[in-house]
């Protein structure tokens, strides 16, 4: 369960401080939760909230009982994060050796490892990809081999910035596929609106504050609604 206490993200600026993320104020418990929102509106902020990779300002963020603050490697080990672009996440030559590095704390001896590793990619259909160059790899293969190198952990609770933005219409399927069958709460960030109607649970932020938290066709109906707004659009009428 992930726990928002007032929880709000501020940056120091030339002359006052300017607010990131307003507080917010949630309890994370369903199975699949969509975040979504303009690009800047501080959904990304949200995400990195939940694995302490931004600690709040203000308020807290508990995450199965941890505080991220004092307690954030737990929360890490807890929490796998994959970023939007997998090349920031991918460091070693191949995919096979990157899980190797995911798994190096949890098996010691390195035949055992790589053995363990062929099993995580064969789970997801990569074991053919596993000692090619990730930069001979399509987009959607290296996203899925990034997923891998998360999963393999078996963290209880995977977080996604935009996993499907770079990928084409069939990777963005096998992602999605993906998601629905893993056993981990997810939470994801997302542009595609047919995506986030996977979810039970979807959350519009906008220019820094939740605004709406509920059923997922409801809540693209509001995201709709703030970013085809007449007022909101260039050439609009703003008096």
């Amino acid at each position: 369960m992930i726990v928002f206490e007032g929880a709000a993200v501020s940056v120091d600026g030339p002359v006052r401080q300017r607010q990131i993320l307003e507080p917010v104020t949630l309890t994370l418990a369903e199975r699949r939760i969509a975040v979504i929102g303009a690009n800047g509106s501080g959904k990304s902020t949200l995400l990195k909230l939940i694995n302490g990779l931004i600690t709040p300002t203000a308020g807290r963020v508990v995450v199965e009982g941890l505080n991220t603050v004092n307690a954030g490697r737990a929360v890490r080990q807890r929490v796998g994060f994959v970023f939007t672009d997998p090349l920031s996440q991918l460091v070693m030559p191949t995919g096979r050796e990157d899980v190797e590095l995911s798994l190096r704390a949890r098996v010691r001896r390195p035949a055992d490892r790589r053995a363990a590793a062929i099993s995580v990619l064969e789970r997801f259909g990569l074991a053919p990809l596993a000692d090619q160059s990730i930069y001979d790899l399509s987009g959607g293969e290296r996203q899925l081999m990034a997923l891998a190198t998360v999963l393999a952990v078996n963290p209880d609770i995977l977080v996604a910035d935009e996993p499907t933005t770079l990928l084409d219409l069939r990777n963005e399927r096998r992602v999605r596929s993906l998601f629905r069958t893993l056993d981990q709460q997810v939470v994801f960030t997302t542009h595609d609106l047919e995506f986030a109607t996977d979810s039970d649970r979807v959350l519009v932020i906008d220019s820094g504050r939740l605004v709406f938290d509920g059923d997922p066709q409801q809540a693209i109906a509001r995201y709709r609604s703030l970013h085809l707004d007449p007022d909101k659009l260039p050439g609009g009428d703003h008096r």
